[in-house]
């Protein structure tokens, strides 16, 4: 499904990427994994598809034309790749799917501008669609954007703050991740033709499965396999990110959570033995299992959403797919 997404969305992919100046074409088409650094073809990895496919499988499910839906598939690919950019820029993560980022290739203020360039591309695409959805699809991707931004600002500002709650984090991570997720599903939803109710109903299921994805996530920046994910080991906690895991097991009031807090709050970098301690003392406070648990408990409800959305489960099966995804993935 992941596969097909990408042979549908791709060319309307890099048509958009070949309308920019060469500079920010340059900087984009090396994050895609299409081209190196000096410009020469490659076949790097370029993510996984998810949230295009969310649009064209829930467009699939309610009854419309998944062709129909590609400009806009490539809309919400573009927005998260741009999110991605300044990302990595502003966490100073060196590597992304096993290859350096555009902004340590290229500079941090080049990579932020091919970032710039890419949201507005996806804006572009669809005030250039002619499909009835493609204004209220543009009004969507645009609030979504904004709660992007605000979610990003409060993960930031988690980093300076020792008392950071379960509920907000949670809360970030739903502006951060659930909300583009949500986003996916409700486009897809109303390329499909119907009420708004219905898109609301999507929008619900792919946020919860958005909070899902990020308490995996979350997981796999403490415990992941680097050679796997393209990341170094233990990468979240060197940064002293303020994740879902981290926030359960510092506010467990247990004597774990203090062996946790010693290592987290320490002056000076982490180093390979205080990861190492740190994760330990994660586990020990049973922030692993609670985000285990968690990711299980949010796709439930949004198995609940699609439900009332897609009441018929043989339409739902590829989104239940990509749900299923999204909770054994390692990466």
């Amino acid at each position: 499904m992941l596969g097909r997404t990408r042979r549908l969305v791709d060319p309307a992919l890099r048509a958009a990427v070949g309308s920019l100046p060469p500079a920010m074409r340059a900087i984009a088409a090396y994050h895609f994994g299409w081209r190196d650094a000096d410009g020469a073809e490659a076949e790097a990895p370029a993510g996984k598809a998810l949230r295009p496919a969310l649009v064209l499988a829930t467009t699939q499910a309610l009854g419309g034309s998944p062709e129909h839906a590609v400009r806009a598939a490539a809309a919400v690919e573009l927005v998260h790749n741009f999110t991605l950019l300044h990302d990595d820029v502003m966490d100073g993560d060196a590597t992304r799917r096993h290859r350096a980022t555009a902004w340590s290739v290229f500079g941090s203020s080049d990579a932020i501008l091919a970032g710039d360039a890419m949201h507005s591309l996806a804006l572009r695409i669809l005030a250039e669609d002619d499909h009835p959805a493609a204004i209220a699809a543009a009004a969507r991707l645009a609030a979504c954007v904004v709660e992007l931004c605000e979610g990003q600002h409060a993960d930031c500002s988690f980093e300076h703050r020792a008392d950071v709650s379960v509920d907000e984090c949670l809360a970030m991570a739903e502006a951060k991740t659930g909300a583009l997720l949500g986003c996916a599903c409700a486009i897809g939803a109303l390329y499909a033709g119907p009420d708004t109710a219905v898109a609301d109903a999507m929008d619900a299921f792919g946020r919860q499965m958005g909070l899902a994805f990020q308490l995996i996530d979350d997981l796999i920046g403490i415990w992941g396999d680097p050679s796997v994910t393209g990341k170094p080991v233990g990468a979240d906690l060197a940064a002293r990110k303020k994740s879902l895991p981290v926030v359960a097991a510092l506010t467990s009031g247990t004597a774990a959570a203090s062996d946790l807090a010693d290592v987290y709050f320490a002056p000076g970098p982490l180093e390979a033995e205080d990861l190492r301690r740190a994760a330990d003392a994660i586990d020990r406070a049973i922030g692993r299992n609670w985000a285990q648990i968690q990711a299980f408990d949010r796709m439930a409800a949004a198995i609940e959403h699609l439900a009332e959305a897609v009441p018929e489960p043989a339409a739902a099966g590829d989104l239940l797919a990509l749900a299923e995804l999204v909770t054994r993935r390692n990466k």
